[in-house]
């Protein structure tokens, strides 16, 4: 009996031990292979497309919700916090409430400005799923509808939130992969002062 558990004990170890060395194995080459694919989405955005830091975004003219044209250039003096988001978003509903109390506070102080772009080609619910989210966390900020997803495409949006922050002059100071929380919102703004 002590010769059979000893025997399974060392099984056991062995059978760990080679499954350890193959998820570190994997993990590595993943690692190595979202290194590379970063390196490449970050070539490709940041030299062929001009979305990097420095370089005037792409104009583009979208309708809001209430379907008003807005286009990007309309608020060329002003800092512009673009964000690209879809109501499925986890990190885009930790990331609203945020963007919503800055906007709030601050809408008629600064000369900041918030435009949330809706992958709506994206949304599972379609329209009425946006018009719920918005309500839901009482957004008043201008909320932008990309329904064939060409924006997404012209900004090369892969991840989201992504989010852009546009100075007075038209030009990117900042490219942000995530949700921003208040404390971030208000030091990007702050640097652009």
């Amino acid at each position: 009996m002590i010769k059979w558990t000893v025997g399974i004990l060392i099984a056991v170890l062995i059978i760990s031990g080679i499954i350890i060395k193959m998820v570190k194995s994997n993990t590595e080459l993943t690692e190595s292979i979202e290194t590379i694919q970063a390196a490449y989405v970050t070539s490709v955005i940041d030299n062929e497309s001009g979305l990097e830091k420095g370089k005037v975004p792409p104009n583009f003219e979208l309708p809001t919700l209430s379907g008003e044209k807005v286009k990007l250039t309309d608020y060329k003096g002003k800092i512009v916090i673009l964000n690209f988001w879809a109501s499925w978003c986890g990190p885009c509903k930790v990331e609203m409430p945020h963007m919503q109390n800055y906007y709030k506070n601050n809408k008629d102080a600064t000369n900041v400005e918030i435009i949330a772009v809706n992958m709506t080609s994206e949304e599972r619910g379609g329209q009425k799923s946006i018009e719920k989210f918005v309500k839901e966390y009482g957004l008043t900020f201008p909320i932008l509808l990309d329904n064939d997803g060409i924006v997404m495409d012209l900004y090369n949006i892969i991840t989201i939130p992504t989010t852009y922050v546009i100075d007075t002059d038209g030009v990117i100071s900042q490219k942000i992969l995530g949700p921003m929380d208040d404390k971030m919102i208000n030091e990007l703004v702050e640097n652009l002062k």
